[in-house]
């Protein structure tokens, strides 16, 4: 089967190694164009492009998939299959109807929940107790088609972004592996999605990683965990940026303390009060500093009893 991939982060370019290694080689693979980084502006190739040419496949970086130079590119290369995995640009109807097999899609949630942009961050932050992939066959609509094959996993207490990102790509490939043979012989079944059971992951803004210890402990773990470790949560100690790289939710109530307040520095914890329960901060990223423990911020003197985190 002649296969193109379509796909930008790191997200994709693990299931594109799978992908290779299970002997599904892309005929091509294509990518978002580079991007400067912030500092010098150096333009920078995603993931996934950076895989391609490590290993000898062809790269298109279109700009608009509409465009009559990638179409001929589209015909040129000829696939059977488009595989689309977090690849950022909606597809055309031109590109979705041209291959035999349609274009399918690994969706990071078990559809219809969570259509989007950020559906891992997003049933973190939300107090799921579990997650998934979906795979799909696309259509015009955002995450609408009809799914293939659905695959769960846990999410716990200590599950961050970070760890269902990789465990929701291992389970990407893993789909994937079981699907492609299903389109192949003929015996892949599609169930209609149920838009009434429909919810939107909108993409992380910066206001999503303010913490408000107004919010209930659980809440506010919930919340560190799934932006952790990117953008990360952060309140103020003074003046100060303090990002929080991990933290727990304890059901103790601090009835006398102020929202934020630290009534505990002790155990390799700081412990801050909040509108229910209090916050067990674990980790932390202060402004200009390094990433570290609890202990290492308590042992520089940085955070004292009584400290006010707004």
């Amino acid at each position: 089967m002649k296969i193109m991939f379509m796909g930008t982060p790191e997200f994709a370019s693990i299931v594109l190694k799978g992908l290779c290694d299970n002997g599904y080689t892309p005929e091509c693979c294509v990518t978002k164009v580079d991007k400067p980084a912030r500092r010098g502006y150096k333009l920078i190739p995603s993931p996934v492009k950076q895989f391609a040419i490590e290993n000898n496949i062809p790269v298109e970086q279109p700009v608009k998939l509409s465009q009559d130079d990638f179409m001929q590119k589209l015909k040129e290369y000829d696939p059977e299959l488009i595989i689309v995995v977090a690849y950022g640009v909606i597809l055309p109807k031109a590109v979705l109807d041209y291959p035999k097999y349609g274009c399918i899609n690994v969706h990071g949630s078990l559809l219809p929940k969570y259509r989007g942009a950020a559906p891992m961050q997003r049933a973190i932050i939300d107090g799921c107790d579990k997650t998934g992939v979906t795979i799909m066959k696309m259509a015009e609509g955002l995450d609408t088609g009809d799914m293939i094959l659905k695959l769960e996993t846990p999410i716990t207490e200590s599950d961050n972004f970070e760890a269902i990102h990789d465990r929701l790509a291992a389970l990407g490939l893993e789909g994937l592996l079981r699907v492609i043979p299903m389109l192949e012989n003929g015996t892949a079944e599609f169930e209609v999605q149920d838009d009434a059971l429909s919810s939107y992951a909108a993409k992380i803004t910066r206001e999503d990683a303010v913490l408000d210890f107004r919010c209930n402990a659980k809440e506010l773990s919930c919340q560190i965990r799934g932006l952790s470790p990117f953008p990360y949560a952060y309140c103020k100690n003074g003046d100060t940026m303090l990002k929080i790289t991990d933290a727990r939710a304890s059901e103790t109530s601090f009835e006398n303390a102020a929202c934020g307040e630290v009534v505990s520095i002790s155990d390799g914890e700081i412990l801050v009060a909040c509108g229910s329960g209090a916050l067990r901060i674990l980790g932390v990223f202060p402004e200009s500093k390094r990433r570290m423990s609890a202990t290492d911020y308590i042992n520089g003197g940085k955070i004292k009893l009584g400290t006010l985190l707004e």
